[in-house]
């Protein structure tokens, strides 16, 4: 005689997490937090197992979101569905951040933009160079990614930044590349690049504002070094 089958133990227990997450999500512990973010990348799975050793290896829910791929992968579970939801989680996170920019805010201090920058490549495994892109008044009109390189360099040329600012009608540009080792401090490349950047710019009239350089949770901006 055939007996029916029982659904899996953990399909009743992320039901209760999620009417308690609609009666009070404050009340969730963050591993159940990252439990139900988990399940939504791989439905067939108990995820609790994976938010308890993510928390473990990382130490804090925040830590778990800014780590890169290939250390979340170092955690047993964690494999290519969840990375492509991470992905499109850090990167859902990151457009929030850049939400008042799309109404062309004004770009007055470094901060504003390297929040963002961080927040976007602060996690990166590789370098990356981009282009914070501003109006004559300094309005954010978009980023343009110029660059996907290595763990310690991503190549540019003075002609690719010149290029995108006339393809965009930017009259302004903020450099922001990624340190991925985690150390801002521009390294003699970096100083280099930023000068021979600027005098190409100054020969179509761009504005070169500064240059950005990220890590994970800390910046260095030329201008306020005094160094542009």
């Amino acid at each position: 005689m055939l007996t029916k089958k029982q659904p899996p133990h953990y399909l009743g227990h992320r039901k209760r997490l999620k009417e308690r997450l609609m009666a009070d999500p404050r009340a969730l512990a963050d591993y159940e937090v990252l439990e139900l973010l988990l399940s939504y990348a791989n439905l067939r799975r108990d995820a609790k197992p994976l938010a308890k050793a993510l928390l473990e290896r990382f130490g804090g829910i925040e830590a778990v979101f800014a780590a890169r791929p290939g250390e979340l992968a170092e955690v047993d579970g964690f494999g290519k569905g969840y990375e492509e939801f991470w992905t499109l989680w850090r990167e859902f996170i990151a457009r929030i951040g850049e939400a008042p920019l799309r109404k062309r805010e004004i770009l007055n201090s470094p901060e504003i933009v390297a929040s963002l920058a961080m927040a976007r490549l602060g996690g990166a495994a590789k370098e990356e160079f981009w282009l914070a892109l501003v109006d004559h008044k300094n309005r954010f009109i978009g980023w343009e990614r110029l660059s996907r390189g290595t763990v310690d360099q991503a190549a540019v040329y003075p002609r690719e930044v010149l290029a995108a600012a006339i393809r965009r009608d930017a009259t302004g540009v903020v450099l922001v590349h990624n340190h991925p080792g985690g150390d801002p401090a521009p390294s003699p490349q970096d100083k280099d690049i930023t000068r021979r950047i600027k005098k190409a710019a100054g020969e179509i009239g761009l504005r070169v504002l500064d240059h950005l350089v990220v890590a994970q949770d800390r910046y260095y901006s030329f201008q306020a070094q005094g160094e542009l």
